[in-house]
């Protein structure tokens, strides 16, 4: 009788210890790079915010939110104002990514959310897993006519963004 308590208590004691919750921290980063017809471009995410929880120390559940108005160039103003604009960045101020699996160790498989428009991705990342902090590094290519964005123009026309950006990501998530 003895015996079964352990192995019970010791069972339920190590799924209690197996689930934990993580918490974006400031050292994260996030940047996406575009093209366009006079230069190659990059932006930062500068305010972002998420929590991950594991099952046995493997990403279970993300919520990752990305404020659309803080994410900006060092082209200036103008460059901001239209992507912000080709965000849709009044009707839906942040950019959403949720779990749904993680399939082989490797690949994030969740919901995107840009502009109002969800679709399902498989995300491949490099996840690294300390007891304090889980780490998941990667690029994700995203092409903006599937997020109904029309990409940004300027001068008349003469200066367009490709329609392919990559999204690349340093996240660093704590416990606590």
């Amino acid at each position: 009788m003895n015996y079964i308590l352990t192995l019970l208590y010791l069972t339920v004691g190590s799924w209690v210890f197996a689930q934990d919750t993580y918490t974006l921290a400031s050292e994260s980063a996030l940047a996406i790079d575009g093209t366009s017809t006079l230069h190659d471009w990059t932006v930062v995410a500068n305010t972002m915010e998420g929590t991950l929880s594991t099952a046995e120390m493997a990403p279970e559940k993300i919520d990752f939110k990305v404020k659309v108005a803080d994410i900006l160039s060092d082209r200036g103003a103008t460059m901001d104002k239209k992507m912000h604009n080709a965000l849709k960045m009044e009707s839906h101020p942040m950019v959403v990514f949720t779990l749904k699996t993680l399939k082989d160790q490797t690949t994030l498989v969740g919901v995107l959310d840009i502009a109002g428009v969800e679709k399902e991705v498989q995300i491949d990342a490099k996840i690294d897993t300390t007891s304090d902090t889980i780490k998941i590094v990667g690029e994700k290519k995203i092409t903006l006519q599937d997020y109904n964005m029309e990409p940004p123009s300027a001068m008349f026309g003469q200066i367009v963004v490709g329609d392919e950006v990559v999204v690349k990501f340093d996240l660093v998530f704590s416990k606590g």
